[in-house]
Order: structure tokens, then sequence, then C-alpha cells
């Protein structure tokens, strides 16, 4: 006769050791998904191209509800993505000093952002006007850094929007100066630094 009572045991083994299985094969294949996952992250540029696809998509339908014809362009420029509109007559796209673009610039991050649960850093131009704006601040900022080499004082320029600022900057660390922001928005502004 058997001993229900020693059969018992030997079920229960058989069920720790079928649970133990199961669970070394969920280790196993959780760390093979993370491991695969890891491995199909796309790169920052696929990233950035990324983002520029999501603004165009977003860009295309405003310009659809607006009825303005434009073609986009959408590029990686360093560290971010950019996306330009060029077309006949956008300068309702741009507005005074650039504020409506500006202001479209951050509903398109925001457009990418609610599809990438990332913060982007898109920059959006339209008919040329930052490309413009940048050239004229790069000029601005070389005579401003010449003139700083010349007196050995800090100049303050006036009040610039983040982006201005931004080349500026630039402008001033190609040269071997530095700078700094000063100010509260909306009159911030740049003070570059004798050497």
């Amino acid at each position: 006769m058997t001993d229900p009572q020693a059969a018992e045991p030997t079920e229960n083994s058989q069920d720790l050791v079928s649970d133990e299985a199961t669970d070394e094969a969920t280790d196993w294949s959780d760390v093979e998904a993370r491991e695969t996952e890891g491995s199909s992250r796309p790169s920052k540029v696929e990233r950035l191209e990324q983002e520029g696809d999501i603004a165009a998509d977003y860009l295309e339908e405003l310009l659809d509800i607006a009825d303005l014809d434009g073609d986009l362009d959408m590029d990686v420029e360093g560290d971010r993505a950019a996306v330009s509109i060029v077309g006949a007559d956008l300068s309702q796209l741009v507005g005074a000093k650039g504020e409506v673009l500006d202001a479209l610039q951050e509903l398109t991050r925001l457009a990418v952002y609610r599809e990438t649960g990332e913060r982007s850093r898109l920059m959006l131009d339209v008919s040329g006007y930052r490309a413009q704006q940048r050239e004229r601040l790069v000029l601005l900022a070389t005579e401003k850094i010449a003139e700083v080499q010349k007196i050995g004082e800090s100049v303050s320029l006036e009040p610039m929007t983040s982006f201005e600022r931004k080349v500026v900057h630039d402008a001033v660390s190609a040269a071997g100066l530095t700078s700094e922001s000063e100010g509260a928005e909306p009159r911030r502004f740049v003070v570059i630094l004798p050497a």
C-alpha cells in the first residue's frame, strides 16, 4: 500500500520544479527582451530623423488647414532636427520679429513630444528667416567681439530671443572668448567678456 502523504510531497516537489522552471524561463525571456530592445533602440540620428518626420506631418496638416502652399525640407543639424518650410508668400508664418515662427516652433515641438514622449529641440525655419537672422547675428557678434578685443572690456548686446542668443554665444565661443546671458525674459541679453 502506498502512503497518500508520501505521494503528496512528490507531487508538490514536481509542482515546485515546474514553477521554478517557469520562473527561470520568464527571467530569461525578460533578459532577452531587454537585450533585444537595447540593440534595436534607434541611433540619435535616427531619432532626430523621426522627429523631423513627425514635425513635417504636423506642419503639412497645418498648411492644409491654413490653405497655404509650402514645401518642407528636413535635415539634422548638429544635435537637433531641422525643418524648413519654403514657399511663395509665407510671411504670415514668420510674423513681426519672428514671433509667429517661434510660436509655431513650440507647437511643432509639442506635437513631436506627444508622439515620442521625449522633449524636442527641433529648429523650424520659414522662408529662410532664421538663416538670414543667423547671418546677421554672426556679423553683429563679429563686430562686438572685435570691440571687446580692442577695448578689453565686456560689451552688452540688445535683448534677444533664445535662438538669437544661441547664435551669438556660438560665434563668441568660436572666436575664443566667453559670453553669458543676463536679465530676465523677454529682456534677456548677451554679454561678451574679454579674454
